[in-house]
């Protein structure tokens, strides 16, 4: 018995740990399915569709009819948000501060193209605002955003994409906004390549110059000790 209940204990925790969200504001909505900490499909309530998150090399699943279930969860939601406002008005809403990060995705070569990520975690409630700028300009061609995914204490991460050629001396930000924020949160990243630099060359150059009259002065003195003897 001891061993048929260890056995049923390892398969249950083994078990896939499934995911579900759907949430709405009065001007955002989320919904979406998640499978062992990884994001798996969301609802585009923009573009009125769902949306496949596997990446292409993954086993493709099929979602029938998630779309349509998806909408009809909003509108149950409006409705409970509006019951809890009159239920709970004038509480102080609770706030979690975002943190962001930018990086690229692959090294940088100048001229090839790359992507810049911003890497907003650890706010609530969701979703985040990210903008992009280069050169201190508005950038919005080639940027896309995740849906919200929650983490295990609450909060959530929000990922931003920006699709970019370096060019020398470029300078990128991505800005956060959210309503825990004082102020927007801007992260900088710039384009720098090392160029090669004269310094060991130059020292090589004098190093060998250096060791050439080294021998040529050996020489000489050689020479006239033999003429001497």
């Amino acid at each position: 018995n001891t061993t048929t209940q260890q056995t049923q204990q390892t398969q249950q925790l083994m078990l896939p740990l499934f995911l579900a969200v759907a949430g709405c504001s009065d001007s955002d909505a989320e919904n979406m399915y998640g499978l062992d900490g990884e994001e798996r499909w969301y609802a585009d309530f923009k573009n009125h569709r769902g949306v496949i998150a596997l990446p292409k090399f993954a086993d493709q699943t099929s979602f029938p009819g998630y779309y349509e279930q998806a909408v009809a969860q909003q509108e149950v939601c409006k409705q409970s948000m509006a019951a809890d406002r009159r239920a709970f008005k004038n509480q102080p809403p609770e706030l979690d501060v975002p943190h962001s990060t930018i990086y690229t995705r692959d090294d940088v070569e100048l001229h090839v193209e790359n992507h810049l990520i911003c890497h907003v975690s650890g706010f609530y409630p969701a979703p985040v605002s990210v903008y992009w700028t280069r050169n201190d300009q508005n950038v919005t061609e080639g940027t896309s955003i995740n849906t919200p995914y929650p983490s295990k204490d609450g909060t959530f991460t929000q990922i931003s994409t920006l699709k970019f050629t370096p060019q020398q001396g470029d300078i990128y930000s991505c800005t956060v906004q959210h309503p825990a924020l004082e102020q927007p949160l801007t992260r900088v990243w710039d384009v720098q390549q090392d160029q090669p630099g004269i310094g060991p060359a130059v020292f090589c150059g004098l190093g060998l110059t250096v060791g050439l009259l080294g021998v040529a002065t050996g020489t000489f003195f050689l020479i006239k000790g033999n003429e001497c003897s």
